[in-house]
């Protein structure tokens, strides 16, 4: 007997339900702050990926609203047919210099980004060797391509190798990997990443989204970081999202993968162009990163206050060596309910279980902004020692 989409739907949530894993998120009474109004309740935030604080920044806002009154809503058609304004080539020749790259193309969120880049690149014969702690978007995007795909240990340089080594192509090579990994908050080592590539003659594909805004001088990110500038066998792919606050995506690298993606990107042969004032605010994130350099320095001051304390609390923060911090709590009720208490405390930090996290590693992911004061930082460890106690957590 088939089916009905009523049944179906009551089964999936049955499960998420009875596996403790239906989400319902949040919501928000204002701008995203460090310290904000949620449900009703004023917070501390650090659950936001909104690194520089540039959500609801007065220069991004101000740039935003002179865009809109002067270019409208909307772009009106997609980049190919009608919908290039003048403004979103300004933007791509900017970000292009703002990375040290050849060139850049803006899509509309990293997700689809690495479907658009890894779709348009990547056919039947080619290898693509790809961290086994990659993003979502990554394995999505590798799976709607024709070429070999094989996974590394993750961040293991010398696993890279034997399966560069083991499966040799006439095709292109494509080694991938975040630049700074979205639960962990571990960098990958890029500097011994790409050496293993060129020796093998692969290309690096570099995803950063938590590294763009974040990593290298001021922001450029984590190939940067690691001293890889104006390479044309790197790719650079990442969100427009996270530290620079505001929607979509971008690819940069070679001079000619811009021209590539524009006539071969689905997403960006299908998707209307960005509205220009999405483009405004994000002219002028660049623009400030570069103008202000307390952003990082507060960003990076409030990120190694916040996890010496949480160690001095005897709080497990995996190795993080980003403004990423998780927090472990091996299963998944018990990091639902720390949230949950948190919350009561008046600090909003998610927990995350399996699938987004493996298995008995279930956290709750922090991320400390600029924006925080001191102040703000104070109460959550308070809050957290109040709650690591309660819950009985080993060492707190």
């Amino acid at each position: 007997m088939t089916t009905s989409l009523s049944e179906r739907l009551s089964a999936e949530l049955s499960g998420l339900r009875d596996s403790g894993l239906l989400i319902k998120p949040r919501v928000l009474d204002g701008a995203n702050r460090a310290r904000m109004q949620v449900d009703g309740r004023e917070v501390v935030n650090l659950a936001s990926n909104n690194y520089l604080g540039f959500a609801d920044h007065p220069r991004l806002k101000e740039k935003a609203a002179a865009y809109l009154r002067e270019w409208g809503i909307g772009a009106g058609a997609v980049r190919t047919i009608a919908g290039t304004m003048r403004i979103h080539e300004a933007l791509e020749e900017q970000l292009a210099a703002f990375k040290h790259t050849g060139s850049a193309l803006v899509l509309h969120s990293g997700f689809t980004t690495n479907q658009g880049v890894l779709g348009a690149l990547l056919k039947e014969g080619d290898l693509v060797v790809s961290d086994a702690l990659n993003h979502a978007s990554i394995i999505d995007g590798l799976r709607l391509t024709k070429a070999t795909k094989k996974v590394y240990k993750h961040a293991d340089a010398h696993d890279l190798e034997r399966l560069l080594k083991e499966n040799e192509t006439d095709g292109l090579k494509l080694v991938v990997t975040d630049g700074v990994f979205s639960m962990d908050g571990d960098l990958a080592p890029l500097d011994k990443l790409i050496e293993v590539a060129r020796k093998y003659g692969a290309v690096t594909y570099v995803d950063d989204a938590h590294g763009s805004g974040v990593m290298g001088k001021d922001g450029r990110g984590t190939v940067h970081h690691f001293g890889f500038e104006n390479a044309d066998d790197v790719i650079q792919v990442g969100t427009l999202s996270k530290a620079w606050g505001g929607v979509g995506g971008y690819a940069a690298g070679h001079g000619d993968l811009r021209e590539l993606l524009i006539n071969r990107a689905r997403p960006y042969l299908f998707s209307t162009a960005q509205p220009p004032a999405v483009v405004g605010g994000l002219v002028a994130a660049i623009e400030e990163v570069q103008r202000d350099p307390t952003l990082m320095r507060r960003l990076w001051d409030n990120t190694l206050y916040f996890k010496a304390e949480l160690a001095g609390l005897g709080f497990d923060t995996m190795g993080s060596v980003t403004p990423i911090t998780p927090v472990l709590f091996g299963e998944p009720e018990t990091a639902f309910e720390a949230s949950r208490m948190l919350f009561e405390e008046g600090v909003f930090a998610v927990g995350l279980g399996f699938p987004t996290v493996p298995r008995g590693s279930a956290r709750i992911r922090n991320i400390v902004t600029a924006e925080h004061t001191r102040d703000d930082l104070d109460q959550a460890l308070a809050a957290y020692e109040k709650v690591g106690r309660k819950l009985k957590v080993a060492g707190v």
